[in-house]
């Protein structure tokens, strides 16, 4: 973490609060944080409102006792400096003795007056709607329009508390229903909004060139019959209970991380000057929230059965949509997969998450015409494309590893061998 965005304040300028407190909440690189109180205090000075992004040891708030002169402190916190008291830890913890500088390791949103429902904002003569990207996914899910939203945050920003008190104040107010034009008129360019670039987006985008430009890629596809592997997953499911039911690509993780160890050069990083092996296979498997991308890990998969990677991914899965995953659950993988067969994709090429050496980007299981022995018959068609860092993994090196991943999926009982 070299940066946190302020989700919001828990906490306002001048309110009391004791040990063990949330005083707010900030948007790091995949989650959003607590940061909590190691003793009482006082805020008495917010310097780093929702919506703003601090680096780490950066000043956002001064906290001490109620009534304390902070006049040095202001002109300290205007240099970014620190040295009036400990900052807060990057655990998410400040302490309050007497008056200091609160320095980011996770933040919160300002808060201003709350937004009445009838309060309608105009919009912006150049087009312009200033959003935070919690507000806008609340917005878009309860069909509010951002237009009639009088924002509270820094510059007239809309942020999550507008929303939340126009859906408690009389949100029917201000739903727009979508009009119907008979004959639309357009002048000029199109209005538009911006929204801060939320941390995971933007860490997304630092990671894939970082990827995409000094590593050596070189990519390969297998067409995987998954006739068996459908059928074992029926068999499964019909012996458990609803919520423990499993999916294909529980079983995809599961056959990756047996080939896995069974091809070490597969399950390894570059290192600069050495090649790290790995012992065990530990899966990142990539989930889909409104901010992006993040791949939740499956610790030791080879070692674990079907209903445990099951019950491991949605419970991951879950904590990855609300933002509320630990960074030992999402970091440390020796090897990826993304699977957007269930969007009815039937083949693509993932980028490489560094340091590993690959990633399978999974397409969807399609009933096709195949020829076999002589005769057409239909199989169910599943292509898999592997993407691979070629300072780690030759081209021979990664076919034979899609080869033993192939032949478990296809005769899943060659996982147990």
């Amino acid at each position: 973490m070299e940066e946190g965005q302020i989700a919001r304040w828990v906490k306002n300028e001048g309110d009391s609060y004791d040990s063990g407190e949330t005083l707010a909440e900030v948007d790091t690189d995949k989650a959003t944080m607590e940061m909590t109180a190691l003793s009482a205090g006082t805020i008495l000075k917010i310097l780093k409102g929702a919506g703003d992004t601090a680096a780490l040891g950066e000043a956002i708030a001064i906290i001490g006792n109620a009534g304390e002169d902070i006049s040095g402190l202001l002109s300290e916190a205007a240099t970014n400096g620190s040295k009036s008291g400990p900052p807060a830890s990057a655990g998410g913890t400040a302490d309050a003795p007497k008056a200091e500088v609160a320095n980011a390791n996770l933040p919160e949103p300002a808060p201003a007056p709350p937004a009445k429902a009838d309060n309608i904002a105009a919009l912006p003569s150049n087009g312009r709607l200033i959003v935070s990207p919690i507000a806008a996914r609340m917005a878009a899910e309860n069909g509010i329009d951002l237009a009639a939203i009088a924002g509270t945050g820094p510059n007239g920003r809309i942020i999550k508390r507008d929303i939340e008190t126009a859906l408690a104040g009389g949100a029917a107010s201000i739903v727009r229903p979508v009009s119907t034009f008979a004959t639309p008129s357009i002048i000029g360019a199109s209005a538009y909004t911006e929204e801060n670039t939320s941390k995971m987006r933007q860490i997304i985008a630092s990671r894939l060139a970082e990827s995409i430009g000094p590593i050596p890629t070189f990519y390969l596809t297998v067409e995987i019959e998954m006739d068996n592997t459908l059928a074992l997953r029926k068999q499964v499911n019909a012996s458990v209970t609803e919520d423990q039911k499993i999916s294909v690509n529980d079983i995809v993780v599961k056959a990756a991380a047996m080939a896995l160890v069974k091809h070490p050069f597969a399950n390894a990083s570059y290192q600069d000057k050495t090649i790290r092996f790995y012992q065990q296979a530990d899966i990142g498997v990539a989930v889909a929230i409104d901010e992006g991308l993040i791949t939740p890990v499956i610790r030791g998969a080879n070692l674990k059965g079907f209903l445990e990677i099951s019950a491991e991914i949605k419970g991951l899965a879950a904590k990855a949509k609300a933002k509320k995953l630990q960074p030992e659950e999402y970091t440390g993988a020796t090897f990826s997969i993304s699977n957007l067969g269930m969007f009815g994709i039937k083949e693509f090429t993932a980028i490489i998450n560094p340091p590993e050496a690959g990633i399978f980007a999974v397409g969807s299981a399609t009933p096709m015409p195949v020829v076999r022995d002589g005769e057409i018959v239909v199989r169910s068609i599943m292509n898999v494309t592997m993407s691979c860092d070629h300072r780690v993994i030759d081209g021979a090196t990664g076919a034979k590893f899609l080869q033993t991943f192939k032949q478990m999926l296809e005769s899943p009982g060659m996982m147990l061998a």
